[in-house]
C-alpha cells in the first residue's frame, strides 16, 4: 500500500470514519471517468484542485463538484490573493500526493481549503483517496469539517 493510501486511511480513522476505499481499475484521469466507477453522477466527485498563491507560493485547494469548474477570479477573491498554476513539485512538497490522487485530507501540510457548496446537495460524495486508482466515500458535511474546509462559492 502507497504511503499516499496510507496518509488518507490513517486521516479517516482519526476522523472516526469508515475505510470505505474503493480501488479502481480503470483509475481516476477525470472525474466523468471516476463517477463511471463508482456509480454516481459525476458531481459526486469532489475533485481536488490546487492553485499557487501567487504571494506566498503556497497551495490552495479547492474541493469540487466533478462537473464544475472552478472560477479563478471568485478563487482569488476569496483567498485575498491572486492564484497562478500550482506545479507538480509544489503539489508534492505540500500535499505529499501526485497529480491525479490529491486527496481532501491526508496531507504532509494542510492547505488552505475551500469547499464547493454543490457537494452538499448529495448525501454522499467519493474523492481521490491518494493514488489515481483509489476513491472513498463520505458524507460531504463530515468531509468539509475533517478537510478544514471553508464551504464557498467558487465556480465558474
Amino acid at each position: 500500500m502507497s504511503k499516499s493510501l496510507k496518509r488518507v486511511k490513517a486521516a479517516l480513522e482519526a476522523a472516526n470514519l469508515p475505510q470505505n476505499v474503493k480501488e479502481l481499475s480503470a483509475g481516476t484521469k477525470t472525474a466523468q471517468a471516476a463517477a463511471d466507477a463508482v456509480g454516481v453522477d459525476v458531481d459526486q466527485i469532489a475533485k481536488s484542485i490546487i492553485f499557487a498563491n501567487a504571494e506566498t507560493g503556497e497551495a490552495v485547494l479547492f474541493i469540487t463538484a466533478g462537473g464544475q469548474q472552478v472560477c479563478p477570479e471568485k478563487a482569488s477573491a476569496l483567498v485575498g490573493a491572486d492564484l497562478g498554476k500550482a506545479d507538480a513539485k509544489l503539489i508534492r512538497a505540500q500535499t505529499g500526493f501526485a497529480i491525479g490522487g490529491v486527496s481532501p485530507i491526508g496531507h504532509l501540510t494542510p492547505p488552505r481549503t475551500f469547499f464547493d457548496k454543490t457537494l452538499l446537495q448529495f448525501d454522499e460524495i467519493w474523492a481521490a483517496a491518494g493514488t489515481p486508482h483509489h476513491v472513498f466515500a463520505a458524507n460531504p458535511e463530515t468531509l468539509a469539517k475533517i478537510s478544514g474546509a471553508e464551504v464557498s462559492e467558487f465556480i465558474a
